[in-house]
């Protein structure tokens, strides 16, 4: 399993302590019946006060001694497990974020969110118990058995009796559970993606009266989560009262045929007593298996979980090429070299279909901006807008054709590089947690407050000097103290700052008046990047020096507005539903 990668060299030195710390405890643990064996045999002899003391001292240095070696475990121990669980999250969150978004959406978020949280918790707790518990409970039964038999080979069947019926009560019950904890995880990804959609989707669940509704279906996930955890603690529940029962029976067991065989002279009193305490250890033994048992199956559902994400590869890799900013050249690997032309974007018969699907979204779409020009595009709900413009940052890889940025395809880029070249403002204005300031630096740290003033007045973002201390107001969760405009625009500013060649706005302008958009419009052609825009409205695009009509995935116009006015149908009937003919 990948998961075991993230064990560092010094959690390999600390598990061999344990093991050496463990062995000195179950040594020392294993002499307290002999010492008890002493204490019995001096009493029956008559044995002076004294000689009894001193072996009680020994016994409390021998106590002392065991409970060092187990604060010690217990250190050691809960040290490798939350250093193996911090770095394990960081790998798990790492490489979520190389995922395209089909990798994200064959996982889902819901199921993401609860594998880099809960599952890494179970597996954390499984692997202290293992360290704690696996490591002693088979030194002590193997040193304890050996023990036994050295002891009074007649009374060791009794203990082989108990410790098969023990093993075959775990085993039959590591097998009814270990699918139903396999339920569990599933459940809880099921549970936890009911709760987001209800409070992502609140204000809807709330217009629409629906609480019942969702009430119904966060039931029935709660119902089916709690029936399927009943199941596994009525099970494991059994499995306290069936070792405390076998306990006693062999304890009773013991001084029954104990009692037969001292009376017949062929057993001493002082070897039954340290006969029975060492039974008790083995089976002692067992009861740390039992307790592994309840952390065990889950652990191992988890790990195959956490293993699934760093076993998948994203769909979308690095390319081999690299780029020489100095010369403006692009190297490939077999050494070619490419001159780049800056700000230029190409689709040349590009055709997309998503994972899965059978029909095509967008069919043989082929066009070519230049650097500080502006192309646009428009068509009705899913005719292919917004997947055409996630084509070029690389959230998708094309089904068919290619995509050439500055002379160069896509696919050769490093997607770092790649990125960098692009300023993206996507369709809902996304925002993160902190300061103003620390969002529109988002992409570009080095930036004076002196030029960023000046992109903050591009973007008409001019309200961030009235907001509460300014470029230190802090934007919450979500960036909900802040409305759908004013997300926009800060988006807008942040995609600037970066100061990219390409500027890609995703229906960027739909939150903003017909005022502020011409106002933001008329500023951004100051700027000399190439602009991809995705618009709803006419009056967004009508100066856009290259204009794209899509229908059903399909180019069905291309030219300025006024061309297609007077040659493309599907523009005159968007065109006509929002302006006259004057104002067009």
């Amino acid at each position: 399993m990948k998961v075991f990668r993230y064990i560092r060299p010094w959690q390999y030195v600390s598990a061999l302590v344990i093991l050496g710390l463990v062995y000195v405890q179950v040594t020392l643990d294993l002499k307290l019946p002999d010492y008890f064996s002493d204490i019995v045999a001096l009493v029956l002899t008559g044995g002076t006060g004294a000689q009894i003391w001193d072996i009680g001292k020994t016994m409390l240095l021998v106590c002392l001694g065991s409970t060092a070696c187990i604060i010690g475990v217990g250190f050691l121990s809960s040290l490798i497990g939350a250093g193996f669980s911090r770095d394990l999250r960081h790998g798990v969150f790492t490489k979520v974020q190389t995922f395209s978004m089909k990798e994200i959406n064959s996982f889902s978020t819901a199921s993401l969110i609860t594998r880099s949280t809960n599952d890494i918790t179970q597996i954390q707790n499984t692997v202290i118990m293992t360290l704690r518990m696996a490591v002693t409970a088979p030194i002590m039964g193997i040193k304890a058995v050996i023990k036994i038999v050295d002891k009074s080979s007649q009374l060791s069947w009794i203990t082989v009796v108990a410790m098969v019926l023990l093993l075959a009560i775990i085993l039959i019950m590591f097998f009814l559970v270990v699918p139903k904890f396999t339920k569990i995880q599933r459940l809880t990804d099921k549970l936890n993606n009911v709760t987001r959609e209800n409070l992502t989707g609140l204000r809807v669940v709330r217009a629409y009266n629906a609480e019942g509704y969702q009430e119904e279906k966060s039931e029935k996930a709660n119902d089916e989560l709690t029936n399927t955890h009943l199941f596994t603690s009525r099970i494991l529940s059994i499995l306290g009262p069936s070792m405390n029962l076998i306990m006693m029976g062999v304890s009773l067991a013991i001084s029954w045929i104990g009692a037969y065989l001292i009376n017949g002279s062929m057993l001493e009193l002082p070897v039954l007593t340290a006969f029975t305490n060492y039974a008790m250890q083995v089976l002692s033994s067992f009861m740390m298996l039992t307790m592994i048992f309840v952390f065990l199956p889950r652990g191992i559902v988890s790990m195959k979980r956490v293993n699934q994400i760093l076993s998948t590869d994203s769909s979308i890799v690095d390319g081999k090429g690299t780029v020489d900013k100095i010369n403006n050249l692009f190297l490939l690997e077999d050494g070619e070299q490419i001159e780049l032309e800056s700000g230029a974007v190409e689709f040349r018969d590009v055709s997309f279909k998503y994972p899965d699907a059978s029909d095509y979204v967008l069919q043989n779409v082929s066009f070519k901006v230049k650097q500080g020009e502006t192309i646009a595009f428009i068509g009705s709900t899913g005719s292919g807008k917004s997947t055409l413009i996630n084509l070029v940052p690389r959230f998708y890889d094309v089904t068919d054709g290619e995509i050439l940025i500055n002379g160069v395809n896509i696919k050769d880029y490093k997607l770092e590089d790649l990125h960098d070249i692009i300023g993206y403002v996507p369709q809902k204005g996304t925002l993160f947690s902190g300061s103003v300031e620390s969002n529109l630096k988002y992409g570009n740290e080095s930036i004076s407050n002196e030029e960023m003033g000046e992109f903050i007045n591009i973007s008409q973002s001019k309200f961030v000097n009235k907001l509460d201390g300014g470029l230190d107001y802090l934007v919450s969760q979500g960036a909900t103290n802040l409305s759908g405009g004013q997300k926009q625009r800060l988006s807008i500013a942040r995609a600037l700052i970066k100061k990219p060649q390409i500027y890609i706005y995703d229906d960027s302008f739909s939150a903003l008046d017909y005022k502020t958009d011409k106002q933001l419009r008329k500023a951004l052609k100051k700027l000399n990047g190439t602009n991809l825009i995705v618009a709803q409205r006419i009056g967004t695009i009508m100066d856009a020096d290259q204009i794209i009509v899509l229908d059903e995935g399909k180019v069905v116009g291309k030219g300025t507005h006024k061309e297609l006015l007077e040659s493309c149908k599907v523009y005159q009937e968007i065109a006509y539903s929002q302006l006259n003919k004057e104002e067009l």
